[in-house]
């Protein structure tokens, strides 16, 4: 079985993680993440810290194993924060900047601190704040994101982390990029993409089927995605989101002023919460081209593990 060391410091036993997604309630697909030995993750933005006390309930009703519960910038939310810290999760995962701050607070909580970072400098920042886990996150991937492609950042971090373990994101859909992701001195990888197409995942079809015919090309940087979305609330925060194109994106891009933020984001949140949105702006990164059907979230987690295996091994074709 593919361990690595960053297995034994989360508690985990295969070195799959999946990506938190925002506002949605992702138990079902965290937790199937978690029981096939992956780290699951729950996201917190645009939800009450009471609906976030139900699901992180309900998340450990399903399964005894650790998981995430991530934070970003935009906005970061402190009621939340101090309601994840008193939940006692084993790990707090964070994007978008390196809040010294708060990675002190869940150190002294006794949480595991992952931090996903887009460039060398914010690398650089996470490591003398004492992450305990990097995500070096390529541009390739869906959501918000840098510039700096994964072939370079992964080493690149790799190189700066020491003793501190790396693991990889950006355009890895399946065990040949596990395989590289190692290659590169990463200890495992982070997937959003894959399992948006997963069983599991409460978005709706037509998402996770536009992820299925879509080419690498289709997802796109969102200019102007500011208009719309929180703005962020702690110094050093930045980050533009990948998504599929819409025609919403594409007038965000031309035309912006033609879209109304009063009148649009009250429907998008309102689609988001059920699971829609991808007739607004849908998520999504490059490897969505490598994605081609949707299975359930253990499978996914144990068939990229299973092809990895065969890389390494030189029995891949």
């Amino acid at each position: 079985m593919l361990r690595t060391p960053v297995c034994e410091l989360l508690g985990i036993e295969l070195p799959v993680v999946c990506a938190p997604f925002g506002p949605w309630s992702e138990v079902p697909l965290a937790a199937a993440v978690c029981e096939a030995g992956g780290l699951g993750s729950l996201g917190t933005a645009g939800r009450t810290v009471s609906d976030l006390q139900r699901e992180w309930g309900e998340m450990r009703r399903l399964t005894s194993r650790p998981f995430a519960i991530n934070h970003t910038t935009r906005p970061l939310d402190e009621n939340a924060f101090q309601a994840t810290i008193e939940e006692h999760p084993a790990v707090i995962s964070f994007h978008l900047a390196v809040p010294q701050d708060l990675i002190s607070r869940a150190h002294d909580a006794g949480i595991l601190w992952i931090q996903q970072v887009m460039d060398a400098r914010q690398a650089a920042e996470a490591l003398d704040a004492g992450v305990d886990v990097l995500i070096a996150q390529g541009g390739e991937a869906g959501g918000h994101g840098g510039e700096v492609s994964t072939l370079v950042i992964v080493p690149q971090v790799v190189d700066m982390a020491g003793d501190t373990p790396v693991i990889a994101a950006g355009g890895i859909a399946d065990g040949r990029g596990l395989a590289a992701a190692l290659a590169l001195g990463a200890q495992g990888v982070s997937m959003g993409t894959r399992f948006l197409a997963s069983k599991e995942m409460p978005a709706s079809d037509e998402w996770k089927q536009r992820i299925l015919a879509a080419a690498a090309t289709d997802a796109v940087k969102v200019a102007g995605s500011e208009r719309i979305l929180p703005p962020y609330n702690r110094p050093g925060s930045f980050g533009v989101p990948r998504a599929l194109r819409t025609p919403f994106v594409d007038t965000l891009r031309d035309s912006p002023e033609d879209i109304d933020p009063k009148e649009v984001v009250p429907r998008l949140m309102q689609a988001l919460h059920a699971g829609r949105g991808d007739e607004y702006m849908p998520f999504a990164g490059q490897s969505a081209a490598l994605v081609h059907d949707i299975q359930p979230a253990g499978e996914i987690v144990r068939g990229i593990v299973r092809e990895a295996e065969a890389v390494l091994a030189g029995q891949h074709r």
